[in-house]
């Protein structure tokens, strides 16, 4: 089986985040930093070299595979700012129709600017899905 690439480093969350070109996706990020540590309350770390993920969790899957995972994260891609909602979002939808301007993945959510979405009902997904990860991962 092959191994997860994307694994947490000592990496520094600041520095990669000072890296991030554009002001506004830096400014964002930042944001989205204090918005998942303060619904955590766990310390950002590096995952790979452009994935800032909080807490963790051990999973396997039905195949076989086992890994180690962050609860929630994120990254500043180039096209948007993505954040990793790793319970998905079937059972979101109420929240979903509040949240704003957004595109998703499968634990993906996709936003262009923090200000395209409501960041009181992004904290409550947020803190659903970790919580529900971590319940659920138990």
């Amino acid at each position: 089986m092959a191994e997860l690439k994307t694994k947490p480093n000592d990496g520094s969350v600041e520095a990669f985040l000072n890296n991030v070109s554009d002001p506004k996706k830096r400014q964002d990020s930042y944001a989205v930093l204090e918005l998942m540590k303060q619904v955590t309350g766990e310390e950002p770390v590096m995952w790979g070299d452009s994935i800032v993920g909080f807490g963790s969790y051990h999973y396997s899957t039905k195949s076989g595979q086992e890994g180690d995972w962050f609860l929630t994260g994120f990254s500043p891609r180039a096209q948007s700012l993505t954040l990793y909602i790793m319970s998905g979002f079937d059972q979101y939808d109420e929240l979903m129709s509040k949240l704003g301007k957004y595109k998703t993945g499968k634990a993906c959510l996709y936003v262009k600017k923090i200000e395209d979405v409501d960041t009181d009902v992004l904290r409550e997904l947020v803190r659903l899905s970790a919580e529900y990860i971590a319940r659920y991962n138990a």
